[in-house]
């Protein structure tokens, strides 16, 4: 239990976790800064969870800053906008942030220098239907900015039949080397609390928990000052710093106690959770009319100048990361931290709404994994793994392409969060074996969707051609009568 209305909390455990070093001194010194407009942006229309947005613009349009580009196509889908004002030069395929390099469609603009805003429409959304302020949230491409980028709107509907108990909002930001969110909470806490605030409206939950790592000083002061200054009753909570504490089920567990099992919802026992930054720009968009169409990044790793810049959606990483000077050695760019994130595959991959963290690579810094050797099956892995899985069998299983074998030993519940990776003696990449493994087990999913499907239509023309003749014969028959 705990004591109700003190901020000394009894927190709870996770299992597993692990505590690389942290590497964020370096990028939190200086504020906040502006990073410079680029000579062109290329803003991918799929950025969120779901559907992808249809175009609205062609070639040759000119359009202001914010002004829509993508129209969300469907509910769980989130409009694109213009991050500055300019022209479009294309509507194309361009080179995205994703370990496979593949190309998406792309709006490609050259801005004009004057970054011209649309005409903003800022609201007070307490003389709104909650429906009205989710479709706003639609509207202006508010997703998770901790980096699943789900649509924000889809999370803001309170379940019938489970009364929303809590309501979680994420500062952990656990990973090495990130910053962003530590920045955003010491210099715009207001503005992340009346986004929380909106949260709260719209899910009416009976209490609203933030939890900051221990080691954010600065942000829990700023945001319990925020939370005093507006009278809110929300909980500023301090969570011990261990990675992947930031990960939805380890905070929620921490906080609430409560164990999300992998084929459920936060939602089905009562639980939301979202990150600082979405509250932040939920707030922005619904109380400035402000779209989403920019980011804070951390730039960071292997360069002179490690700092957070906020930078307009669609920037060349390259261009961006060149604003912190990476060190001559420095040989490629990792989007996100050195736990989950990749090494993109083009410097000229744009700052999309999940980039969180740009850090420059180089073999100083990140020396390269030496030779995999056999696994020993020595039960590290398993004692790291937040999730309790048994990595080493998964392994296995995934080597050996038994892929029924490994859905037993629930891969669907690895978050990929890289905690057995860390800590194998033997060096293995465990997290690209289950990646892979997951990745057949859709695309033989997929195949076999696509097989049965075809087997039903060929069934079908059958039975149809068969009823056909059997009719022709039975006219043939009457006129011969």
């Amino acid at each position: 239990g705990r004591e109700e209305g003190s901020l000394m909390f009894d927190l709870f455990k996770f299992k597993g976790g692990v505590k690389p070093p942290t590497n964020k001194a370096q990028s939190t010194t200086l504020p906040i800064a502006a990073a410079p407009l680029p000579a062109r942006l290329a803003v991918p229309l799929h950025q969120s969870i779901g559907g992808t947005p249809r175009p609205v613009v062609k070639a040759g349009d000119t359009v202001l800053k914010g002004q829509l580009i993508g129209q969300a196509d469907g509910w769980i889908s989130a409009a694109v906008h213009a991050p500055t004002s300019g022209t479009v030069r294309a509507v194309a395929m361009r080179v995205q942030p994703h370990p496979s390099g593949l190309d998406a469609l792309s709006v490609v603009i050259e801005p004009d220098g004057q970054d011209r805003w649309i005409e903003r429409q800022p609201v007070d959304y307490g003389k709104l239907a909650p429906e009205d302020v989710r479709e706003l949230l639609q509207a202006a491409g508010v997703v998770g900015l901790g980096g699943a980028v789900f649509p924000t709107h889809g999370k803001l509907t309170a379940a019938k039949s489970v009364p929303m108990e809590e309501l979680v909002i994420n500062g952990a930001e656990c990973e090495p080397f990130i910053t962003c969110d530590d920045l955003l909470m010491r210099e715009r806490a207001d503005e992340v609390v009346r986004g929380i605030g909106i949260f709260r409206d719209l899910l009416q939950p009976q209490r609203v928990l933030i939890g900051v790592e221990d080691n954010k000083p600065e942000a829990i002061a700023a945001l319990e000052a925020a939370v005093r200054a507006r009278g809110e009753s929300f909980s500023v909570v301090a969570v011990p710093t261990r990675y992947p504490a930031g990960g939805a089920k380890q905070l929620i567990r921490v906080l609430t106690g409560k164990e999300v099992p992998a084929a459920r919802r936060s939602t089905d026992l009562g639980v939301q959770c979202f990150n600082v930054a979405t509250a932040y720009t939920a707030w922005r968009a619904i109380a400035h009319g402000e779209p989403v169409v920019s980011r804070l990044v951390t730039l960071t790793g292997n360069v002179r100048q490690p700092r957070n810049y906020e930078a307009l959606i669609g920037t060349p990483m390259g261009e961006l990361l060149a604003v912190a000077q990476p060190n001559p050695d420095t040989d490629g760019i990792i989007m996100g931290g050195p736990m989950m994130g990749f090494l993109v595959p083009d410097r000229d991959a744009p700052v999309v709404k999940a980039t969180n963290c740009l850090i420059a690579h180089s073999d100083r810094l990140f020396p390269p994994a030496p030779p995999e050797m056999p696994c020993i099956r020595c039960g590290e892995c398993a004692r790291a793994c937040p999730h309790e899985l048994q990595p080493f069998e998964l392994y296995w299983f995934a080597r050996a392409r038994n892929f029924g074998k490994t859905q037993e030993y629930a891969i669907f519940d690895c978050i990929e969060c890289g905690c057995c990776s860390y800590v194998c003696p033997s060096r293995i990449p465990l997290v690209q074996y289950f990646r892979f493994a997951k990745s057949e087990i859709w695309a033989r999913e997929r195949e076999k969707n696509a097989a049965d499907g075809a087997k039903a239509r060929f069934e079908f023309k059958q039975q149809r051609d068969e009823r056909e003749k059997a009719e022709k014969a039975e006219k043939l028959a009457k006129a011969a009568a």
